[in-house]
């Protein structure tokens, strides 16, 4: 007979309760409600129809979802004069495409802003609309307005809804090494940068590993990504307890894991959320992802490591004081991500976070955090510092700066 302890509906009932708490403690951090896009079509759903009944020069463009080798060969046929054509009269198109080279999606992508800006521009001074919508409609202008200035260097950008963007920082072409940054939750246009905070959010996140691989190793060439180019879950609901925004982001960086220039190894830095995209992105990774990195995880998806699907190496780490390790960790009926990345029985690499602070400081310079991210990011494995001041996470992780 089932003991009451055992009993199935029980442990069903403890799990909701569990997930119950995991609501609890997202209202509790702070994260914030977001407008999402209400229907209708996109902006780049009109660039892509647009795209597609388009030629150059008499010939006809390849498909908006055509693979991305072929889009490649297609603009590697290109003359320069044809490509920046294309840019300037298809720039949300071509700026989101994968398979365009970088420096013609950055063109693309500067197109695209400056038009994003105007019409943001007009919005603040339309009576139409509420004093928020104003409001919002001049923030959003001053985002845009960032992004334009200097040489920035915008690989995706999308103004539907709450938004999408993905900044490189350093030379993609000529990089020996990449470092993709994936955030989580409550990430989109606005929160892409910050100047309270600057390190919480995705572009500081990649400045500060830029300039920290810089340091470690000088003589190699890298680049940051800082990629926040899919939907994010928003404020407290289903999305966050969930894999949906998961599942859509991982095929959007499998995407780009697969059509980034040249053969360099790719690292991934996947932080609360976005380590459950890089968990169900895993199995699905090209060969060249060579290290998937999670701080402050609520799960990958997975039981453990060698679930994941991965050759890559898998690293984790969590500070003392991160809430996120209050949360339970498992999965129920497809609520909650699964166990915890820092658990002994994972079996991912556990490397040291002294310095963070609770759940948003794993790449504030100074710390071991960001320190081991660049090393990792360099390949100098033998550097990495493990939690517990021993040298379990080096084990086999043969490797030095290349």
């Amino acid at each position: 007979m089932t003991s009451f302890d055992s009993s199935p509906h029980l442990n069903a009932w403890r799990a909701l309760l569990a997930l119950a708490v995991v609501f609890v403690m997202l209202a509790t951090t702070g994260w914030t409600v977001v407008r999402n896009h209400q229907g209708g079509t996109s902006p780049l759903e009109a660039a892509m129809s647009a795209w597609e009944r388009g030629g150059i020069d008499g010939r006809p463009l390849p498909g908006a979802h055509a693979p991305a080798d072929q889009v490649a060969g297609f603009f590697a046929s290109l003359s320069a004069a044809q490509q920046r054509s294309l840019a300037s009269r298809h720039p949300l198109a071509v700026g989101n495409m994968s398979g365009v080279p970088p420096t013609v999606r950055y063109a693309a992508n500067r197109k695209s802003l400056d038009k994003a800006r105007d019409v943001e521009r007009q919005r603040m001074r339309d009576v139409r609309l509420s004093d928020v919508g104003r409001h919002e409609a001049g923030r959003r202008m001053h985002r845009f307005d960032s992004l334009l200035s200097g040489d920035r260097q915008i690989l995706a950008f999308d103004p539907t809804g709450a938004g999408r963007v993905a900044e490189v920082i350093g030379d993609l072409d000529r990089a020996q090494r990449v470092s993709v940054v994936v955030p989580g939750v409550d990430t989109n246009v606005l929160t892409f940068q910050k100047t309270a905070g600057r390190y919480t959010a995705p572009r500081g996140m990649a400045n500060a590993l830029y300039r920290e691989e810089r340091r470690q190793s000088p003589d190699t060439r890298t680049a940051v990504i800082a990629w926040a180019d899919y939907t994010a879950p928003v404020g407290v609901g289903m999305d966050a307890a969930t894999a949906k925004r998961a599942e859509d982001g991982a095929e959007r960086l499998e995407d780009l894991a697969r059509t980034l220039p040249g053969t360099s190894k790719i690292s991934l830095y996947c932080h609360s959320y976005g380590s459950v995209v890089c968990g169900v992105a895993a199995d699905k990774l090209p060969g060249r992802v060579s290290d998937i990195a999670v701080a402050g995880s609520p799960g990958m998806r997975a039981s453990t490591a060698d679930a994941l699907g991965t050759r890559a190496r898998v690293w984790a780490m969590r500070d003392a004081d991160d809430w996120i390790a209050d949360i339970p960790h498992l999965e129920f009926g497809g609520l909650g991500h699964g166990a915890d990345p820092v658990s002994p029985d994972f079996g991912a690499r556990i490397m040291s976070a002294q310095g963070a602070s609770g759940h948003t400081g794993y790449f504030q310079p100074g710390t071991d955090s960001l320190r081991n991210f660049a090393r990792i990011g360099v390949g100098a494995y033998q550097s990495v510092s493990c939690a517990g001041g021993d040298d379990a996470c080096r084990s086999h992780a043969a490797g030095v700066a290349a």
